[in-house]
């Protein structure tokens, strides 16, 4: 596959379904990650697996999550919660380990992260796979950091669900860019 058509024709996945990306293709999606601008080489990303074994135990941080910050809960929404975690046979969640007060902006070292992320999903693509990149209130929570072994300064940017289409997804129409884009005329 073009590099060019991987960008031109990637879009998120309808449903997931096994495999996951193995050991080999997860390697690879690391080493891609790795290669996101960095300005200042401060190597922001951090990255945690969820495979299989560990779905159960994320859906269970979800739905605490869930629990601990809304008032009225039934079980059913709870339930629900929790299949979350099993959108797919892998989750990977790409944060960005942020270090304040130094030359880097912040926001620079969560673009890269954002990055890092792009990165694993286009590779997942290129190796035959697909994921959805999803967030919601658990990435911002410090508790559900915690329970993933981050800080409480690194900021989740992304839980990528990653498996193999689970179905033939029809291609997304062409997204126009031209209103998206003028010149810069500077004033004399």
């Amino acid at each position: 596959m073009q590099a060019i058509d991987l960008l031109l024709r990637r879009q998120s996945a309808g449903k997931l379904t096994d495999p996951a990306p193995g050991a080999a293709a997860l390697e690879l999606m690391f080493e891609s990650a790795v290669r996101a601008p960095d300005h200042g080489r401060l190597r922001p990303w951090r990255f945690v697996v969820i495979d299989a074994p560990a779905r159960a135990a994320f859906g269970d941080v979800l739905a605490a999550h869930l629990q601990r910050t809304h008032a009225a809960v039934g079980e059913e929404t709870l339930r629900r919660e929790r299949q979350k975690a099993f959108r797919a046979p892998m989750i990977l969640v790409v944060a960005a380990h942020t270090t304040p007060g130094v030359k880097i902006p912040v926001i620079e070292q969560l673009l890269s992260a954002g990055a890092a992320a792009e990165a694993m999903l286009l590779a997942a693509v290129a190796l035959g796979f697909n994921g959805i990149w999803k967030t919601g209130a658990p990435a911002y929570d410090d508790t559900v950091k915690a329970a993933l072994g981050l800080g409480t300064s690194d900021a989740i940017v992304g839980f990528l669900y990653l498996g193999s289409e689970a179905a033939a997804v029809e291609p997304a129409a062409p997204r126009e860019w031209r209103d998206l884009v003028r010149r810069w005329e500077p004033v004399p």
